[in-house]
């Protein structure tokens, strides 16, 4: 919901003739705005420099000083309507404002008939409340041809998303060209075959599976992200979750513990053993890998992982244990802490930011590091009171892989039940932090991991409509959770489905999946019960 609305009587009504008035570095929204309401509705939406029947964008310091870069004014008069943003985010932000109150059919990319085309007369104020608003999309254990991406992008950019973490490797898939490194993808990006249902399920898909996106396809999608106001920001896991790396290149992997080449892509999921050698080859060969990613993403933030890596190999090799005696360390722990923190140095040498998972807590947080804190807030508190940048994003309210019901109609069961209300009345902020400290939440994350997701279908299914009530917790200043109105969120998804339907997204139905949207006998796991608060 908006800070401030209020409407009156009358309505202004676009026609062939209405003109679209832009201001000084408002011709990006503009173009945006023709593109998407000119497909819709049939209009040209010419530029023009009356504001008589024009929709006028601009930026103006009013709104920047009230609102912030990000905050917007929409006022819809009966014979003009002033879009302003603070910035050019807030103004694209309020040009997205402006599609929602043209209603449903204002998504589709080809005019219908007999549509009128009527703006309310209103005013509204808005601005977000986090900073970093974002959606986790897995392209590693099914890869999502660029199309995919791109469409993913506007419809985060319909929901005033702006952080887009792209989660690129894992042991399953390697899905970035490095050209100093071509067997990453000639090797990395393509399993034999692959486990159909969670890992306990005795179902294969037996055909190859792969893919990958080429630099160009890269610079692609980061710049039309960045059209839409939202940053891409790269995963590249260190040092675990690497089968896939190790197998293109089995020098990177512990070869004083296993035959190295030996492995293969892994085509099964949970966590793999393999992670990668604590070697001096082993960095500067991912030097090499974040070099290369630094041309192709300008975002602030790198994304290394850092999450479950499993240490059995570690503390089986000699050169593994010779490296912690070397350095003076506790443990493998804390060599992890090592491995992190060469790469926070790097990055920061460079001008970037390091963030991990909150297992990089373990054993040392790396100086100038964020964390992605997924198990529960409480790495996301430790980090935050250490002084360093939080995402919140606990697994047990925004994994969007999670099952949103306890029926047995739900396909492939994951994790506990999470429904469309517990995501609604998820809270980014622990309240045990102090107000200083909450000012290191730069603010949430969804995250879509993609095991059993096995095409653009079930990602449709698990992430909407969840997906929809958790921009509005980005986005608002919501009271506490208990004190939300779930129900006239639920009335304004009866419209908001609509929305969706035309965009073509294949959503969880509120009365549960349709028949093509089942897997019956496939496995997944459910856990019962409430999940852990913490």
């Amino acid at each position: 919901m908006p800070r401030y609305v209020h409407s009156y009587r009358g309505h202004f009504e676009l026609g062939a003739d209405t003109r679209l008035v832009a201001g000084e570095g408002a011709g990006a929204c503009e173009r945006w705005l023709r593109g998407a309401l000119g497909a819709a509705t049939g209009f040209a939406l010419a530029p023009g420099d009356s504001p008589e029947n024009g929709i006028q964008l601009y930026i103006h310091p009013v709104v920047t000083r009230d609102l912030g870069e990000e905050g917007y004014r929409l006022m819809v008069q009966r014979h003009t309507v002033h879009v302003v943003g603070g910035g050019p985010a807030g103004l694209f932000w309020g040009a997205q404002t402006l599609r929602q109150l043209l209603g449903p059919d204002a998504y589709r990319r080809a005019p219908l008939p007999g549509r009128q085309w009527r703006l309310p007369v209103t005013h509204i104020q808005d601005s977000p409340r986090f900073r970093w608003r974002g959606l986790m999309l897995d392209v590693a254990r099914h890869f999502m041809p660029k199309e995919g991406v791109l469409r993913h992008l506007d419809l985060m950019a319909a929901h005033k998303l702006n952080v887009f973490h792209f989660h690129l490797t894992d042991d399953q898939g390697w899905r970035v060209e490095i050209k100093r490194y071509p067997r990453l993808t000639e090797v990395g990006s393509w399993r034999a075959r692959t486990k159909f249902g969670h890992r306990a399920s005795p179902l294969w898909e037996e055909k190859p599976h792969g893919g990958f996106y080429t630099q160009d396809d890269i610079r692609e999608i980061v710049a039309y992200a960045a059209e839409r106001h939202i940053t891409v920001v790269p995963e590249i896991d260190v040092p675990g979750h690497s089968q896939a790396a190790i197998a293109a290149y089995p020098e990177l992997g512990n070869t004083d513990v296993i035959d190295t080449t030996a492995l293969s892509v892994w085509d099964n999921w949970g966590i793999s053993a393999n992670v990668l050698a604590p070697t001096d080859n082993t960095l500067r060969f991912y030097e090499g890998v974040f070099e290369e990613l630094l041309d192709l993403f300008p975002s602030e933030f790198i994304h290394v992982g850092g999450d479950e890596c499993l240490k059995d190999q570690w503390r089986q090799s000699p050169a593994a244990q010779a490296r912690i005696k070397e350095l003076g360390l506790a443990d493998e722990d804390e060599l992890q802490a090592w491995f992190i923190g060469h790469f926070d140095k790097w990055l920061t040498a460079r001008g970037r930011r390091l963030i991990g998972w909150d297992e990089i807590l373990e054993g040392g947080l790396a100086q100038g590091a964020a964390v992605s804190s997924w198990r529960g807030y409480a790495g996301g508190v430790a980090a935050a009171r250490a002084g360093h940048d939080v995402v919140m994003c606990p697994e047990q309210y925004v994994y969007l892989d999670h099952r949103q019901a306890a029926g047995e109609d739900e396909p492939v069961p994951i994790g506990y039940v999470r429904t469309l209300e517990d995501v609604y009345r998820f809270e980014p902020v622990p309240p045990e932090l102090t107000s200083e400290q909450a000012g290191h939440v730069l603010g949430t994350q969804a995250n879509v991991w993609t095991e059993v997701m096995e095409d653009p279908a079930r990602v449709d299914y698990q992430t909407f409509p969840r997906l929809s009530a958790f921009a509005e917790v980005a986005w608002s200043a919501l009271p506490a959770p208990a004190e939300r109105d779930f129900a006239g969120f639920e009335r304004r998804m009866a419209v908001h489905y609509r929305r969706l339907d035309a965009l073509g997204v294949g959503y969880r139905p509120p009365a549960g999946p349709l028949p093509w949207q089942k897997r019956p006998g496939v496995l997944g796991r459910p856990k019962e019960g409430a999940p852990p608060n913490r």
